[in-house]
């Protein structure tokens, strides 16, 4: 898989700027499905309403939606439990028909990627070329897992003059709620796993980012899953969010989101039917910097982009690192390295060089060729990313870089860099989820890794250095559920993702993100 991206990348980005080439009339695509997507067929809400979703671009309407309901999560949910009967046609499926299922399905996002690409940037703000890529990305995922089928094993056990054994059964009908961030990549992150086990879903998508779900519903039937396997409930929170969260029928709930509703989620499961949960919530990662970084022809990773870069010197090569870390995707990244800690040694030269880079990055339409940030994702986000800019400025941190919206049309920020932040600070502690950098000095590694322990989140972290047993100590002293050296947001279908503390419940992706859909059942017989 590795080797797929790079070649990819190497194609797309090194080979003439061929992702940058796009049919521009993408940009004015209209998505083919609106309704809900509920027993293998589109229809309106039982309530009969609709909602707006908006390009954040142009804060314009793209189309309306169907606003499903409690009325239609029971539908939904009806459908799904018909679909894993142990007599129904999904459950008559060998492992390998699974696989060719998901692999079909992979078939057609393939031939629709454009089209995949442009919903995703019209609703999400992304630039083109990013969310292309995600299309991508979220193909190999779903491959990976079609790839499980087969392979999730019981165990037989000694017993005596017992035969005891176990096997592995799909939990069920599975809720699953997803952000607006990566929409159609925390799809496959969810999809994956359950289908491969032989699950049912309902799920529920961002009332931002509806639009990409909605299509792969359609491919889903296209490729031949039964009806019932696949259900897509477009809506809202209080609503639809709570009636997959609180239904007794709906064995496990997966969630990615904030902190705030992931307790909302936890309360309603364990207040009905104890369903399982496993959540994926907010960050305040730390990248730390040390003085002795190598440049020498190292892969800059991170959010589901590899791009090989050789620089000049080690700060070069940690301001490159640390810059996507933060800004790739506007910052609306729940690993966000958004705690920049950088050795004393270097910490003024980074800064001005980090400062540099923000002011260099280009924002704008993310249908237009070499835009590097898009929108924030709408004007809650927008006010909120600028009360954290005006909070860090009143608590005596230093604007480097940044700081305002830009114009008036769409939800634009300038890229932010703080400098002299303290740890104490609003804008050090609570996860801004925007393009905002705030940089910090520190001595010591002692030093650091308690200061990067000092959050409530623990999802992710980086450290940059040459000593081996610097990053080491760092990597088994932090609280984060995935450590990246010299790299950062190295995240691959095959390696578990998930935190510590306030970050979260459970792991998805690689073989550890089975087990959330997963039930252990014990057979013990007696010899006679």
């Amino acid at each position: 898989i590795m080797h797929k991206l790079h070649k990819l990348l190497e194609q797309q980005l090194v080979g003439g700027g061929k992702w940058l080439r796009f049919d521009h009339s993408l940009a004015e695509c209209k998505p083919s499905h609106c309704q809900l997507f509920i027993n293998n067929e589109f229809v309106d809400a039982v309530s009969g309403k609709t909602f707006a979703t908006f390009n954040p671009a142009t804060s314009k309407e793209i189309v309306k939606v169907a606003e499903g309901d409690k009325a239609d999560v029971d539908l939904a949910v009806i459908a799904a439990k018909k679909a894993f009967h142990r007599n129904s046609d999904w459950r008559k499926l060998s492992p390998l028909q699974r696989t060719t299922l998901m692999n079909k399905l992979c078939g057609l996002m393939e031939r629709d990627k454009d089209f995949l690409a442009s919903l995703e940037c019209q609703d999400n703000g992304k630039p083109y070329a990013e969310a292309l890529f995600d299309v991508t990305y979220s193909m190999l995922t779903i491959q990976y897992y079609a790839g499980w089928t087969d392979k999730f094993f019981g165990d037989t056990i000694p017993a005596g003059g017992f035969t005891s054994m176990t096997r592995k059964e799909p939990i069920g009908v599975v809720g699953q709620i997803i952000p607006w961030n990566y929409p159609l990549l925390m799809l496959a992150w969810k999809w994956g796993p359950a289908l491969a086990v032989g699950c049912t879903i309902i799920m529920k998508p961002a009332e931002q980012t509806p639009l990409t779900a909605l299509h792969m519903a359609a491919l889903a039937k296209e490729a031949g899953f039964p009806a019932g396997v696949i259900n897509v409930v477009n809506g809202f929170g209080p609503t639809a969010g709570a009636a997959i969260s609180e239904h007794p029928d709906i064995a496990k709930v997966a969630f990615t989101g904030s902190v705030d509703i992931g307790r909302i989620v936890m309360q309603a499961a364990a207040r009905t039917n104890l369903k399982r949960v496993s959540l994926e919530l907010g960050g305040k990662s730390p990248v730390v910097v040390f003085d002795d970084a190598d440049s020498k022809g190292i892969y800059i990773i991170y959010y589901f982009h590899i791009l090989t870069t050789i620089l000049s010197s080690s700060v070069d090569f940690a301001v490159e690192t640390t810059h996507e870390a933060l800004f790739s995707n506007h910052g609306q990244s729940c690993c966000a390295g958004s705690r920049t800690y950088v050795h004393e040694k270097i910490y003024d030269q980074f800064v001005a060089k980090a400062a540099a880079k923000a002011k260099a990055r280009k924002v704008g339409n993310p249908f237009e060729a070499n835009v590097q940030q898009g929108p924030q994702i709408d004007d809650e986000m927008l006010t909120k990313v600028l009360g954290y800019i005006e909070s860090g400025q009143k608590e005596g941190a230093k604007l480097q870089a940044g700081g305002k919206r830009i114009g008036n049309v769409g939800f634009f920020v300038e890229p932010t860099v703080f400098s002299d932040v303290k740890d104490d600070m609003k804008i050090a502690q609570e996860e801004i989820f925007g393009p905002v950098q705030s940089i910090f000095k520190f001595s010591n590694l002692e030093e650091m890794i308690d200061r990067a322990n000092n959050v409530l989140y623990g999802l992710a972290a980086g450290i940059i250095t040459n000593d081996i047993n610097k990053a080491m100590k760092f990597a088994n002293s932090v609280d984060a559920g995935s450590v990246w050296i010299n790299c950062y947001d190295a995240v691959l279908p095959s390696t578990p993702f998930g935190g510590y503390k306030h970050s979260g419940i459970g792991r998805e992706l690689g073989k550890d993100g089975l087990d959330n859909y997963l039930e252990t059942k014990t057979i013990t017989m007696k010899l006679l």
